[in-house]
């Protein structure tokens, strides 16, 4: 009986409701052996599976973010955070080596409030890109979030412009700039620096939007396609380069670097 079972032995795909060792399953990437859905991975899994071993170095993992609106509980939350998920924000940015290629990586973690972006997240993100264009390596980074940090109000929104402008000066630079949109994307995140890429690329079924979908129906008073807003809708009208699965993607990056000649012997 499952209830037998100890908290965290087993999980169950939400899509096809098969039950399965979570040892098995983080072997295969986060990914269901049946129906190949994508489960969330956090911001370590990610980097151990696409870094090669002992290349990763973090930047600024020792930012943290204050509470400049005086917002109530906000700090106690972000404290909770850290203790949940071992971060001390919702990205961790570094530069590391995919199949001896070396790029400067980004990666959102949604476990981290949501993956929301607040001030922290944008710094660290815009000093990525700057660390990116100073050594001349591909920017590379993974969305997932909820979108903008609304504990942070109009500094929050300010980092969509922040990061903009450095990815801005980072491509006419020559940068290379690979965008990977994971489940979800959305908000101030998928309006800003998540869209930017010179490649866009999503992971399969990835939520990827600006506003939710009941606001826009009621909006514009029309009922939406059924996959609206999935990586496979935006990738039909044009608006992503390729969607990915988790196992194949270490080999277009690898792909994409090797055409665009940045190996570091």
């Amino acid at each position: 009986m499952m209830q037998d079972v100890p908290e965290g032995i087993m999980t169950k795909c939400p899509e096809c409701k098969k039950i399965m060792y979570t040892k098995e399953l983080k072997k295969s990437l986060m990914v269901c052996p049946t129906c190949e859905y994508h489960f969330p991975m956090n911001s370590r899994d990610r980097i151990e599976s696409l870094i090669d071993e002992g290349t990763f170095v973090e930047f600024d993992a020792e930012m943290v973010s204050e509470n400049p609106l005086n917002f109530p509980g906000y700090l106690e939350k972000l404290e909770q955070d850290r203790l949940k998920t071992g971060l001390n924000e919702a990205v961790v940015t570094g530069i590391g080596k995919i199949d001896g290629f070396e790029a400067v990586i980004a990666v959102m973690d949604s476990n981290f409030r949501m993956g929301s972006m607040g001030s922290v997240v944008g710094e660290k993100i815009t000093r990525a890109i700057e660390r990116a264009m100073e050594r001349k390596v591909p920017f590379i980074i993974f969305t997932a979030s909820g979108g903008a940090r609304m504990q942070e109000g109009v500094l929050s929104l300010m980092q969509m412009a922040k990061t903009s402008a450095a990815l801005k000066a980072f491509s006419n630079s020559g940068g290379l700039i690979i965008s990977v949109m994971t489940h979800p994307t959305t908000g101030g995140v998928s309006a800003s620096f998540a869209s930017l890429g010179d490649y866009n690329f999503a992971e399969p079924g990835a939520l990827i939007g600006f506003a939710g979908r009941r606001i826009i129906e009621q909006t514009i008073r029309e009922e939406l396609p059924e996959d609206f807003q999935t990586a496979e809708f935006l990738l039909k009208r044009g608006q992503l380069d390729k969607v990915i699965k988790r196992s194949e993607l270490k080999e277009t990056l690898r792909t994409v670097l090797d055409i665009h000649q940045f190996k570091i012997d």
